[in-house]
Parts: C-alpha cells; sequence; structure tokens
C-alpha cells in the first residue's frame, strides 16, 4: 500500500477524544496509523483538498469499519468535489452510528450532483428537527442554495428569514447565515437591504470565514489597486 508522509510533529494524539476512542477497536500500531492519516486530512482539507483526499483514501484502506473515517473519507471526497462518493460514504458512517449531524452535508451532496428537488425535500424530512441549532440552521443555507438552483430566488430569501437571522447573539454559523441572506437579497434586487445584511454579516465575522468585507467595498463602489502592479495609476492619475 502506498504511504504518503506524515508531518514529523503528528501524533494522532491531535484527533478528539471520541475519535480516538473508536480507533482503540483497531491494533495499536494499526490505529496510530490511522489517527495520523486522520489528522493530515483535517490539517489539509481547507488549504490542499487533494491531498487531503489522497490522505483520507489511505486511512479509509486502513480501516473501513471505523465510523469517523468513513466521515473524513466522505468530508474528503466533498471537498474535492466528488460528491457521489462524498454522499456514499456520509450515508454509510450515519448508519454505523445512529446519528443525524451529517444530514445538512448529505442533502448538499445532493445538490452537487444537480439534484436540488432531493436536497429540498431532504431539508423537510423528520431528520431535521434531531440536528442541534447549528445543524438546523445548515439544513436551512442547503436549503436555500436548493432554491436558487431550482431558479427560485425569492423563495430562497423567504427560507433564511429565521428566529436565528433575527437573534442578535453571535454564535458560529451567525455570520454564513447572514452572509447567505444578504447574498440572496442580492440577487433579487433589494441592494440596499443586501448592504445591510453584508455589513452585520461583516460585524459577525470574526474568522474571516466570508467575503463580506469585499462585497461591501464592491456595493459600495470601492476599487482596490494592487500597489505591485506596475500599470497601476499614481494619485494623480499618471502612470509609475
Amino acid at each position: 500500500m502506498r504511504r504518503l508522509p506524515i508531518d514529523e510533529e503528528v501524533t494522532g494524539d491531535e484527533l478528539d477524544k471520541d475519535v480516538r476512542q473508536e480507533l482503540m477497536s483497531l491494533p495499536k500500531t494499526l490505529a496510530g496509523d490511522v489517527a495520523q492519516n486522520l489528522v493530515m486530512v483535517a490539517r489539509l482539507l481547507d488549504e490542499d483538498p487533494e491531498r487531503a483526499y489522497e490522505y483520507a483514501k489511505i486511512a479509509l484502506r486502513l480501516a473501513s469499519r471505523v465510523p469517523s473515517v468513513r466521515e473524513a473519507a466522505g468530508f474528503a471526497a466533498y471537498g474535492v468535489e466528488k460528491y457521489a462518493e462524498a454522499l456514499a460514504e456520509f450515508r454509510t458512517a450515519r448508519r454505523m452510528t445512529g446519528l443525524q449531524h451529517l444530514w445538512p452535508v448529505m442533502a448538499d451532496c445532493e445538490r452537487g450532483m444537480g439534484r436540488p428537488e432531493k436536497a429540498l425535500a431532504m431539508a423537510g424530512e423528520p431528520e431535521v428537527k434531531r440536528l442541534d441549532k447549528a445543524g438546523q440552521v445548515e439544513m436551512r443555507l442547503v436549503a436555500a442554495g436548493a432554491r436558487r438552483d431550482m431558479g427560485q430566488p425569492d423563495a430562497a430569501v423567504v427560507t433564511l428569514q429565521s428566529p436565528e437571522l433575527a437573534s442578535n447573539s453571535s454564535q458560529p454559523w451567525t455570520a454564513r447565515l447572514r452572509y447567505a441572506y444578504a447574498d440572496a437579497l442580492l440577487e433579487v434586487g433589494r441592494e440596499s437591504e443586501a448592504r445591510e445584511w453584508f455589513a452585520k454579516a461583516l460585524e459577525a465575522d470574526q474568522g474571516g470565514l466570508t467575503d463580506a468585507s469585499d462585497r461591501l467595498a464592491e456595493l459600495d463602489g470601492v476599487e482596490f489597486i494592487d500597489a505591485l502592479d506596475e500599470g497601476a495609476e499614481d494619485t494623480d492619475g499618471t502612470k509609475e
């Protein structure tokens, strides 16, 4: 089996304790190998999804009966837009655990496969009521995206209107929800409201999860010029 290099400082102990508990069903050496590959998946998922996918495939070959491995493989496949593969992994992980937290991303896989109607149907299933608040917000975001996929932008706006959107409390999902609402408003031509919600998204976005600042600047007609661009003009209107 092909092996990929593991960063020297990666021990596998970086994993969540529940994942480490799952891996205890494996022989110790094997568990260590799987854990290191899972850590590499988590580290690379955002910055280098192709490599993350490669590490996930190794972990999957080593321990396909571990739910967390199937889930990690699902997210890695999702990251490289292999939606059918991701959905299969998520379904397997859900079947193994009986948990519902993957329901929104499963629905988003349906969107990725060009089946927004299926994603929208999933938003109305009983499983949604068993999600925590973050999961329910995520499901709402997916449903709104499905509405837009189906050419129903006004319905997307309505879908995102919720107590969570109106709340002043700041949660990990607040910025993304406000941003999605602003973007939906902009699509239906409600520009002044969109600007207001992009500003609210920026206020809540402590981790830089969105490009709300860029969208605000765009709406305000602010143009950023690369200072290193040799063709950029000086402030007096002349080129350097």
